[in-house]
Order: C-alpha cells, then structure tokens, then sequence
C-alpha cells in the first residue's frame, strides 16, 4: 500500500509541476486610435467648417445628403442623394428623417468633427 501513495503522490508532483497551461498573452494586434485633440489647430490653408451651418443644411436638404458633401462624407452623402432618387421619392422621406436627426445632432454639439478629424467652428 506504501509503494501504491509513493506512485500517486510521484504521479500528482509530476503531472501539476509540468507547465500543461500557457499563461494568458495580450492580444497580437490592437488597432490604432485616432481621436481629435482638444485644442488642436486646423491645418495651415484648411477652411474650418461651421457646425451651424451643417446643422441648417441638414434639417433642410438632408434627404439629398447636402449636409455630408458639406462635412466631407462624400460616400454618406452619395448613399443619401442615391436612396432618395433611385426610389422615386418614397426613400427620400427616410432620408429626411435621417437628416433631421442628423442636424439635431450636430446643433446639439454630438457631432462636433468634420471627415477630416478636425473640429467644427461654432
């Protein structure tokens, strides 16, 4: 019977000693983030977009995008102007709804930066 717990007590030592579990890594890849700087200086020759101005572009035109074109999101826009028209008007009534929300939250100060990362003028 002692020979039998000198097996066990050997077999337990070895097997827990033995480095059957990897230590937990951090993760191989973290992608960047690009935030704006609070402060920091358009560009030298960048014309500085106004927020108001946005704003108003977007509760009036915004079934057709006007307000994105503005801001530099040309593709958003696109996608807009394109639902509004390739629907025959029946889409652009989304659209509009979008665009209201979308001026809400640019007069409210939620959207606060152009495509390019840089902040709006008030």
């Amino acid at each position: 019977m002692a020979d039998n717990n000198q097996y066990n007590n050997q077999y337990n030592q070895t097997y827990y000693t033995q480095a059957n579990f990897q230590e937990e890594q951090p993760p191989m890849y973290n992608p960047p983030q690009y935030q704006p700087q609070a402060g920091m200086e358009p560009p030298p020759g960048y014309v500085q977009k106004s927020r108001v101005a946005a704003g108003v572009l977007a509760m009036l035109l915004g079934a057709y995008g006007v307000h994105s074109f503005y801001l530099g999101n040309t593709s958003r826009g696109l996608v807009q102007l394109l639902v509004s028209f390739l629907t025959c008007g029946f889409g652009a009534i989304v659209m509009q709804i979008w665009g209201i929300l979308d001026g809400i939250k640019l007069l409210d100060g939620r959207i606060n930066t152009d495509a390019n990362g840089v902040f709006l003028k008030d």
